[in-house]
């Protein structure tokens, strides 16, 4: 009845708070005090008792008393601090001001006036150095200073006497990380309220950073998060040993535990938000990249360096390396695990905050991106992956996991070792909506981009060209790819080569090219374990020969755009391999109806996220190796994607052609193909699930192919190499069909198995892989996205904030 009572006093005094037409005294201590009283002892009470909409109306109708309670809170923190929040009573009282504050921030970030109020020094106090310090700094210390307060967030050195309790100001925080791990070796014992103390804490710190979702995003750059920025400086005393709790908590996080079925279900898992909370505080601090950021106009003062990032880029030992990969793959993999009893085992749903992290600790380190790819143990990032992109492909409140996934794959992509440990056996552990096969990871990995290609949403479109970069990547080091991948590879470039489809996009062929290429790596680097591919080659040989007669003339280029209605089925290939689904897959589904879906920024196309660099660069391009973000880049004079007279190169011809980046991505499509000025705009015509995207010139209102264009890219086609091969190959195969008899397929592979096209071909192309390459629209997406993962994360108080 007591705790009624409370609850009624707290509601009456937030009620009063509004309804008073005079501001309310910050002397007034029994009233102000109610806010924080101990017997409020959750957070879901502090978020039903205050109303988004009470605390709107407060801010507009008595900002002072809001003001006032902000400021009480923050005070009541700090002295928590002072006096080492030795009591249960001052515990109980900081835990209900983290609560509040947490409630009450965003409404204030979300008002622009509002917008330096945390900035502003104290009032009333007595010292000049006091005044000169903002509020958003005293919160932020007092918070740094409570998530390594013994015997509140961490155990405790017992003393006796009366002065047991350390002072927190002088306590060193570096002995007290939270877990083992990297730069730490003790590991302390749990104690589940220090986990939802910590929990606490972090929610509150997240919520100061969410200022970030309040803002346009060119703000970003010019005006940093002062929140983020502050707490990863060297102003923050913890900045060190906060950053290696963060990461330690993470990577030791193992949520089956003994593996007993069923535990999750009758123990409550104080580990579990601690863990999401400390990844999504490291993926918003390591976003804060302040390496390129300039200050506001009118401002003196340098932005500090980010410490979080400066920790992570130095870690160096291969154990350390270990420890944290072992971390994130046990933790992507864990919702893909599957047991003979049904939920049997506890599943986290934290994989997009954990492949943001995974590609910030790539970005930033490199050395733990070559560790990644020394062993097989990139396939443990690389399945679950995979396992995703092909489980959201139809739903598009998951594009932005669609996003990251490909992204993750095209940055490990450019390094030859990723393509090399493709060609390990794939098992199937996993059940997945793709034909049952028999292959590699790199049979694996084109199935799936198969397939998100084919059945995938139409918002995916813009991904088609990094999916098949990735592919070009890999492809000169796959050695064996099966009949069933072999099958999806000639498919795509079936369905991508049908003149409707080449005619109705400027930007369409890019990816023909890349397909093209695809096939040149293998047949030129490895041609002998891949008869499976060569026999579909021989097979679809039609293809081909169509490609090099496309039409160029005007009324051959207008018929082929009129047989639209004639559909080309690019959902399954008619071949005679095995569509058999996984036992126990399930299809993807479109998203659910009043499904939340986060807002993204567009993704730059393929040709400002890559840079084509040499497999094999020589001494002098080592000498030109700089370093950006932790990328090692080597620049080349490669053709710009974005113009159509220069789209690709035949592979085997010398990049020679050195063009200005900036001059030809202003020109439109239009501009430089037709010479027209006119302005020009976008369309989206469907088609069997191809996205067609059309270019829609301001006098005819529609994008018309002219046959100078189709002749500028189609003579650039690199067709030389197949041609070669089917020349050379085909009769001998037809030879040996009619001399035998032969109608099996088998007999065939095994005479293209020990069959060699050496001296036979052209002379092998240099290899070229597409590297990414950091740019401002990634770091934009990236921005967006993962603050909408985290929004989307924090909807339910009791694991989070409303309203970021």
């Amino acid at each position: 009845m007591g705790n009624v009572d409370t609850k009624l006093n707290f509601r009456q005094a937030v009620v009063e708070l509004t309804s008073k037409s005079e501001p309310i005294e910050a002397t007034d201590e029994s009233f102000w005090d109610q806010f924080w009283s101990e017997n409020v002892t959750n957070v879901q009470d502090i978020f039903t008792l205050v109303p988004a909409s009470e605390i709107r109306s407060l801010r507009e109708e008595a900002p002072a008393n809001l003001a006032t309670l902000c400021y009480k809170a923050v005070e009541k923190l700090v002295k928590a601090v002072d006096s080492s929040c030795r009591t249960q009573r001052e515990q109980q009282t900081a835990l209900n001001c983290t609560r509040l504050l947490t409630r009450i921030l965003p409404y204030i970030f979300e008002d622009p006036e509002w917008k330096g109020f945390f900035w502003s020094s104290l009032p009333g106090q007595g010292n000049d150095d006091d005044e000169s310090t903002p509020l958003a700094q005293s919160l932020l210390n007092a918070i740094c200073d409570l998530l390594f307060c013994p015997d509140f967030t961490v155990v405790g050195s017992r003393k006796n006497g009366p002065d047991k309790a350390e002072e927190l100001a002088a306590i060193d925080s570096c002995e007290l990380i939270w877990e083992a791990g990297v730069g730490f070796a003790h590991s302390p014992p749990r104690n589940p309220n220090f986990d939802l103390n910590r929990t606490e804490l972090l929610k509150l710190l997240l919520t100061c950073f969410s200022e970030t979702m309040y803002q346009p995003p060119i703000d970003i750059t010019q005006n940093p998060n002062k929140w983020i920025a502050h707490l990863t400086s060297s102003e923050n005393r913890h900045a060190l040993p906060m950053f290696t709790s963060l990461l330690n908590t993470m990577a030791c996080y193992d949520p089956i535990g003994l593996g007993v079925p069923y535990n999750h279900l009758i123990f409550s898992d104080s580990l579990e938000p601690l863990v999401e909370a400390c990844l999504q505080i490291l993926i918003v601090t390591l976003d804060h990249d302040t390496s390129s950021s300039t200050s506001a106009e009118g401002e003196d003062t340098s932005i500090p360096d980010n410490l979080f990032i400066n920790y992570l880029s130095r870690i160096h030992r291969d154990e350390d390396f270990h420890f944290i990969l072992t971390g994130i793959t046990r933790l992507l993999n864990n919702p893909l695990i599957q047991t003979y009893l049904p939920n049997s085992t506890k599943k986290v749903h934290f994989h997009q905050e954990l492949l943001v992290f995974f590609w910030k600790i790539c970005d930033y380190n490199k050395k733990f991106l070559y560790f990644v790819l020394k062993s097989s143990d990139v396939l443990e990032v690389l399945v679950p992956i995979l396992y995703h992109l092909n489980d959201s492909r139809a739903d598009q409140s998951r594009v932005g996991l669609m996003h990251i996934g490909v992204f993750i794959l095209l940055l490990l992509s450019g390094e030859r070792n990723f393509g090399v440990r493709l060609n390990k056996p794939y098992t199937a552990t996993i059940p997945m909506d793709i034909p049952v096969f028999t292959g590699t990871h790199a049979d694996l990995l084109i199935i799936v981009f198969h397939k998100i290609i084919t059945t995938g949403h139409q918002r995916l479109q813009p991904l088609f060209d990094c999916l098949l970069t990735i592919l070009v990547n890999v492809s000169p080091y796959l050695k064996t790819l099966s009949m069933v991948a072999s099958t999806k590879l000639l498919h795509l470039l079936e369905a991508f080569s049908t003149p409707w489809f080449l005619f109705s996009s400027p930007s369409n062929h890019h990816l023909v090219f890349f397909l093209l290429e695809i096939f040149n790596n293998i047949i030129q680097y490895q041609f002998d374990g891949n008869s499976n591919l060569v026999y579909t080659i021989i097979r679809k040989r039609q293809v081909f020969h169509s490609l090099a007669n496309l039409p160029v003339d005007y009324s051959a280029i207008s018929k082929s755009l009129n047989k639209r209605a004639k559909k080309l089925s690019v959902g399954t290939s008619h071949e005679n391999v095995s569509e058999i689904p996984m036992e126990g897959s399930k299809p993807a589904l479109p998203a659910e109806p009043g499904t939340l879906k986060a807002t993204l920024a567009d993704t730059p196309n393929i040709a400002q996220m890559t840079e084509r660099e040499s497999a094999h660069p020589n001494f002098q391009q080592f000498e030109q190796v700089t370093l950006t973000n932790g990328m090692a880049t080597v620049s080349i004079n490669a053709p710009d994607m974005s113009q159509e007279g220069n789209c690709d190169v035949v592979p085997g011809q010398k990049n020679e052609l050195p063009i200005d980046k900036k001059e030809t991505r202003s020109k439109s499509p239009s501009n430089s193909i037709s010479g027209s000025s006119n302005y020009s705009k976008r369309s989206v015509a469907t088609k069997n699930s191809l996205r067609v995207t059309e270019i829609v010139d301001g006098q005819n209102g529609r994008w018309v192919p002219t046959g100078e264009w189709v002749h500028s890219w189609k003579s650039k086609l690199p067709l030389q190499t197949i041609m070669r091969l089917l020349q050379v190959l085909v009769p001998q195969v037809e030879k040996i069909c009619i001399d035998k008899g032969l109608t099996d397929e088998s007999e065939i592979l095994k005479f293209l198995q020990h069959g060699t096209l050496v001296g036979l071909l052209p002379v092998p192309h240099p290899i070229l892989i597409r590297k990414y390459q950091a740019n401002s629209g990634t770091t934009t997406w990236f921005r967006t996205y993962m603050w909408g993962v985290i929004y989307l994360r924090n909807i339910d108080p009791q694991y989070g904030t409303t309203q970021m």
